[in-house]
């Protein structure tokens, strides 16, 4: 039976050809279209090959009623709307780790655009300009090189660091010390404090939650007037204004930007901005990345097609291949609570122990530890992760996993349990339960116990059991503008530790956060979205 394709990314002229030999597929290609324009082609089309420039939304799945999936030639969905295509069985895959070196080489670029001025030399010389004493840079040698994040991609960029004789400093909270020795990387504790030792700042991490924003007024302070910053990972990293305002007072140096807030429309007064190297998203635009893109994408669909389990699939555990209901429910409970370790964890792991307790731990549950894994690893490396290469990525990253069962457990008919642990000693452990196979639950953390429904937005807030500090709280939340739909608290014992997991209507901003954390007996606060 012949399954009819639709393309609306551009794509390798390679990969275009594979599709179009190949006798099981009728290819339509409509590269860079309005959606008006491929509209009628979405009524036959089985697969859907895009790229950022098509939303993939509710009108266009509603549109499509044969679509059975979506590939991604690229590595962000953000595009997609994944939980309504999750709703309607439709396989969501993209393709990670295809442009690692070009994002990499591309930071590096800006780097040297930045320190020997080379953008500026070229246009000068283009114009019937001479002027070398005018283009007196700096080398990259000797400078002291900040990471945020030391992925798939900031590694790399490492590497390629330490080759110019740069030291080579990181902040990544969510892999073991061990992996920063192995890449001769320093670990930093915090960003502030990475961002007063470098005089080059770069981001590589992922855009979630936790990371937007993160590249705070106090980190740019640090960085201070030398400073310069470069972002070739997501746009909002950085607030582009309070990046302009720095730039503008001459509190930072320089910045080099390829990923904007709003994209292609950046900020034009930034992007004009004398001290501004910019370019246009191009970190994947490589003929070497591009063709292995395309031959991904058409590898994986010959896959799909023939029934085969895609190697990066996206929502592949939601669309229902587990056979059981409870280990359904359980891997989808273990994915938020692995979501919740990556937004939450202060220390850097050494080890994940889990523990399946009562009917469950009778079961094969590698999908419940692989969904544990995932939903830690897609909130901390720098590429969306499947449950093909969860594992690989987990050995990056440095981190043991093991299990362990208690086939005597009473409290609840199965429970899931997971300890995390430190080299230092420290530990982090997290529970839940699932009720009839379907209503999840997250029931511990550390030492406090909940009954919490593990989805949407949330503040976490530990503190001493005092009276006043919920109330001072709810002020706080108030003077944010931010309404309260759930409120669970918990606490150790009387007048010891408490901790309030308060369900939110709206996102909250860092300032926001930093407030609440400031209130007198806060020990720590932080959002959380599930």
């Amino acid at each position: 039976m012949t399954t009819n394709i639709l393309i609306t990314g551009k794509l390798h002229q390679d990969a275009i050809s594979a599709f179009e030999q190949n006798p099981d597929f009728h290819l339509t290609y409509l590269p860079d279209r309005p959606f008006e324009e491929f509209k009628s082609a979405l009524e036959s089309a089985q697969v859907l090959i895009t790229r950022s420039e098509t939303a993939v939304d509710k009108r266009l799945m509603d549109h499509a009623s044969k679509l059975k999936m979506v590939a991604r030639a690229a590595v962000g969905v953000g595009n997609i709307d994944l939980d309504y295509a999750t709703e309607k069985g439709i396989l969501v895959m993209n393709t990670p780790g295809r442009n690692t070196n070009s994002a990499a080489e591309l930071t590096l670029g800006l780097m040297l655009s930045i320190l020997r001025r080379i953008p500026q030399a070229q246009q000068t010389m283009k114009s019937g300009g001479w002027d070398r004493h005018k283009f007196t840079g700096n080398e990259l040698r000797g400078k002291r090189v900040g990471l945020v994040g030391l992925g798939n991609v900031g590694h790399r960029v490492a590497k390629f660091c330490l080759g110019f004789d740069a030291e080579v400093f990181a902040f990544d909270p969510y892999i073991s010390p061990k992996v920063f020795a192995k890449h001769g990387v320093t670990s930093v504790g915090n960003l502030v404090e990475l961002a007063e030792k470098v005089d080059i700042l770069s981001v590589h991490v992922p855009k979630n939650t936790e990371t937007t924003g993160m590249v705070t007024a106090e980190v740019l302070t640090a960085l201070g007037p030398q400073g310069l910053y470069v972002n070739a990972a997501r746009g909002g990293i950085a607030d582009e204004s309070l990046l302009l305002n720095y730039l503008n007072q001459g509190k930072i140096a320089g910045a080099a930007l390829d990923t904007f807030d709003n994209e292609p429309e950046p900020l034009a007064e930034l992007v004009n901005h004398e001290n501004v190297w910019c370019s246009p998203h191009i970190g994947a635009s490589t003929i070497e990345a591009q063709l292995a893109i395309g031959m991904t994408v058409y590898e994986q669909v010959v896959k799909a097609v023939e029934g085969a389990v895609v190697d990066y699939h996206i929502n592949l555990p939601d669309v229902g291949v587990i056979d059981k209901p409870v280990l359904k429910s359980y891997s989808t409970l273990a994915e938020k609570l692995g979501s919740v370790v990556g937004q939450v964890l202060g220390f850097n792991p050494t080890e994940f122990l889990l523990q399946y307790r009562g009917d469950i731990s009778e079961l094969d549950n590698s999908i419940i530890r692989l969904s544990f894994m995932k939903g830690y690893a897609d909130h901390v490396i720098d590429g969306f992760v499947s449950f093909v290469n969860v594992n690989k990525e987990f050995e990056k990253l440095g981190i043991q996993v093991s299990e362990t069962t208690d086939p005597s457990f009473t409290s609840y008919k199965s429970a899931l349990k997971v300890t995390i642990k430190g080299s230092n000693n420290e530990s982090l452990t997290i529970g839940g339960v699932v009720f009839e196979e379907k209503h999840l639950r997250m029931t511990l953390l550390n030492d406090f116990y909940f009954e919490v429904e593990p989805r949407g937005r949330f503040l976490l807030v530990e503190n001493d059991d005092t009276p006043g500090v919920i109330g001072n709280i709810g002020i706080g939340l108030a003077n944010a503008n931010v309404n309260i739909s759930s409120f669970n608290l918990s606490r150790n014992k009387q007048g010891g530790k408490a901790m309030a997991i308060l369900g939110v209507d709206n996102a909250m901003g860092p300032e926001d956060i930093k407030k609440i954390a400031s209130i007198p007996h806060v020990i720590r606060a932080k959002a959380i979205r599930l």
